[in-house]
């Protein structure tokens, strides 16, 4: 795979493993991630260019894109996948953590793709991957922040898809169901379901990469589940919500065990 692919949020996680995933596969790949030390340790450990990124900020962002190119020639593919996901009642989220929610989940998509476009548009080639959930249309007690996020990178994604299909240029959404990263701390897994682990949202991309197609959900058979489920009455949808503890799993959560990541992501870092 001779690609130059770059991926935010990249130091650990679902990043980390699509940045080694990738690699593996022959991609020269580029990382970016707003906390400096973790970047730069990730990128030795891969053997792999690491940048700090603010996916927030246009400066930061463009920097990132220009630095990208600089160590590794024009990009073929940029990953947004830098996210958050504030846990818990909608009338504990405070205004801050909304804000930040929505402005690295939702602008941060939005800028780093037309950033992308940007590049990608005159050479009449690219691809642009946004890293989305299934939480974006499957919709959960006490995940209303983040729900509202994933939703709008969903539907932004597919319109920007739509709005440039013939211009050369992919745009493509991966839809992770429950994964095991840093955001999933102090939760348990639906019942009778297995979480994902990274590196199985990591090999979707590497198959979007390959095989360009508009979305992807992990593991593949939700996705049929999810359209089916969507065609159910109300009733039959609250129950099994209720069947699988998914009106539950974001309430009565540990947050002790994601006293961490809180705080990590309430810092900026």
């Amino acid at each position: 795979m001779s690609k130059v692919v770059a991926i935010t949020g990249a130091a650990r996680g679902i990043g980390l493993a699509t940045a080694r995933a990738l690699k593996a596969k022959g991609a020269t790949v580029v990382i970016g991630d707003i906390d400096e030390t973790a970047v730069k340790e990730a990128a030795g450990s891969l053997g792999v260019t690491g940048l700090v990124l603010d996916v927030t900020s246009r400066a930061s962002f463009t920097a990132f894109l220009d630095e990208a190119e600089k160590a590794a020639g024009p990009l073929d593919v940029v990953v947004n996948n830098a996210g958050i996901m504030p846990i818990g009642p909608v009338t504990d989220e405070s205004d801050a953590d909304a804000r930040r929610c929505i402005d690295i989940n939702v602008h941060g998509v939005m800028l780093g793709t037309k950033l992308a476009l940007d590049r990608m548009l005159p050479r009449g080639r690219g691809h642009v991957i946004n890293i989305a959930s299934l939480a974006g249309v499957m919709f959960t007690p006490g995940l209303a922040l983040y729900n509202a996020s994933k939703a709008a990178v969903v539907g932004f994604t597919e319109a920007t898809r739509l709005e440039v299909a013939d211009r050369g240029v992919h745009v493509s959404a991966v839809l992770p169901t429950f994964t095991n990263t840093e955001l999933s701390a102090g939760t348990r897994s639906p019942k009778g379901q297995k979480n994902c682990e990274p590196e199985d949202i990591a090999a979707a991309v590497v198959a979007l990469v390959g095989r360009p197609r508009p979305q992807a959900v992990v593991p593949k058979k939700l996705g049929t589940q999810v359209r089916l489920g969507a065609l159910l009455p109300e009733r039959v949808r609250q129950a099994t919500s209720r069947r699988l503890g998914l009106d539950k799993i974001f309430l009565e959560y540990d947050p002790e065990a994601r006293k961490g990541y809180d705080a990590r992501i309430r810092s900026g870092s």
